[in-house]
């Protein structure tokens, strides 16, 4: 008689868990590793005030959709561009209609050793033009490709006395820096206003096109209606006020 009630004790507390809401299924979204520190501050937001769980897992924007592509189980997907995001709905991977753009990044030049401020156009581009620039692999990542297009604009192209390193991420990039192994590159302007004492040139718009940055729902979270949720939330005065504060353009 003890085991049964014991069981049905067992049962009533599951059924109580479940209908508020904290035996939910929770939500898996794959971020573009630049959104790092406002992904984490949205879904602190989110947890507390839906009471759902999420997981986040941070990369290159290439690897990323290269995985969800193979069949990791992401039911999100919030990319450095517009591009993947559309590749995965063309591919029957993520569902037609849901693409949006959250976020409109930008891009920073980084140095730990050499104050930036105050220096002119030419004097950047010396510094660039010798040694060593850290910047994302443009390959995988699309704030690489912006990094790659700044240079152009400014007219230094790699030689012997300036060599590119690439970092398979945005967030590698910055530790490249952070670290002293190089002592000048490309990072994104999210990374420098975690720090209010970096001190940065804030590489204008102009210089390259726009980060168009991008989720969208993916196939394996189409049945999930608290990833619709999460997905309707990017898009709030609140999440968007969020990502204003660090550094994105909505």
């Amino acid at each position: 008689m003890k085991t049964i009630y014991t069981r049905v004790r067992a049962i009533c507390l599951l059924l109580i868990l479940w209908s508020n809401g904290l035996y939910a299924e929770g939500i898996k979204v794959a971020v573009s590793s630049n959104f790092t520190a406002a992904a984490k501050e949205l879904v602190q937001l989110f947890e507390v005030q839906h009471g759902i769980e999420v997981s986040l897992s941070f990369g290159s924007t290439g690897k990323l959709f290269a995985q969800i592509h193979y069949g990791a189980p992401f039911d999100l997907f919030l990319a450095a561009d517009a591009e993947r995001p559309a590749k995965l709905v063309a591919l029957g991977d993520a569902i037609k209609d849901t693409q949006f753009t959250y976020a409109i990044g930008k891009i920073a030049l980084y140095s730990k050793s050499t104050s930036l401020a105050g220096l002119s156009i030419d004097q950047l581009r010396a510094l660039l033009s010798n040694g060593l620039v850290a910047m994302a692999n443009p390959k995988t990542a699309p704030y690489g490709v912006a990094a790659q297009q700044a240079l152009d604009k400014m007219g230094v192209s790699e030689s012997p006395n300036s060599k590119r390193i690439y970092g398979e991420n945005i967030a590698q990039t910055y530790q490249f820096i952070e670290t002293g192994n190089v002592k000048l590159g490309f990072v994104s302007l999210s990374q420098m206003i975690v720090n209010p004492r970096n001190v940065y040139w804030l590489v204008p718009l102009e210089y390259y096109q726009p980060l168009k940055q991008d989720a969208v729902l993916l196939k394996s979270g189409a049945d999930n209606p608290e990833a619709k949720q999460f997905l309707h939330f990017l898009n709030t005065p609140q999440a968007r006020s969020v990502m204003q504060k660090h550094g994105y353009g909505v």
